[in-house]
């Protein structure tokens, strides 16, 4: 992995020198988690899992609040069973049904740890789609912002594997943020603290 990690940055230091050896090529640094973490889209897409985590969570609960009260019927039915007060029939009966609600409640047990996994699955794959879909609306944004700028190549600056040194004097991450929340319809103005997403934020 080291190997690996100076290997990159030899070939961004022998491009950055072939850029430089060109009066033509301009080139432009970019913060891409800057812009993530700044996009209208990615609170809206934190807030879309918080919510869904929030109904799959109540889901659970609902599904653990009828396993205690299986239980709780399942003790009363043991009790029965061994209450001499009543006739041996009726133990016999209150016996089968004990059984029969001790099966119920292993079948719930089951079902609730399987939807947890689903649930956990569900998440995580909205999480991982939304964020596949942002990056790649953020990196054309980029992409038209450096065309239209007349940027032959644009380095992501918010990744020390990528960028050796910028000043800051090409750096259009404001200008392409100011253009990806043109006509959001939140404020943007505050730092999300919503439900990471898993991403990449590599050009």
């Amino acid at each position: 992995m080291k190997n690996l990690r100076y290997t990159i940055l030899a070939v961004v230091l022998l491009v950055a020198t072939a850029v430089s050896a060109s009066a033509q090529t301009k080139v432009a640094t970019v913060d891409m988690k800057k812009l993530f973490n700044g996009y209208y889209k990615t609170k809206l897409a934190q807030t879309s899992l918080e919510n869904r985590k929030t109904e799959l969570k109540k889901e659970i609960k609902d599904m653990a609040d009828g396993l205690d009260k299986a239980q709780s019927d399942y003790k009363d039915l043991l009790d029965e069973a061994n209450d001499p007060a009543i006739s041996q029939d009726e133990r016999d009966k209150r016996k089968q049904a004990s059984q029969d609600k001790a099966s119920e409640i292993n079948n719930s047990r089951a079902a609730i740890e399987q939807f947890q996994r689903q649930a956990e699955a569900q998440l995580a794959d909205q999480s991982q789609r939304m964020s596949a879909n942002l990056i790649s609306e953020i990196q054309k944004a980029v992409a038209d912002k450096a065309k239209a700028g007349g940027y032959s190549m644009v380095f992501n600056s918010g990744s020390i594997e990528v960028v050796v040194f910028a000043n800051g004097d090409n750096d259009i991450t404001d200008s392409v943020l100011a253009q990806l929340n043109a006509g959001a319809p939140i404020d943007v103005s505050t730092p999300s603290t919503g439900v990471p997403l898993n991403i990449s934020t590599n050009l």
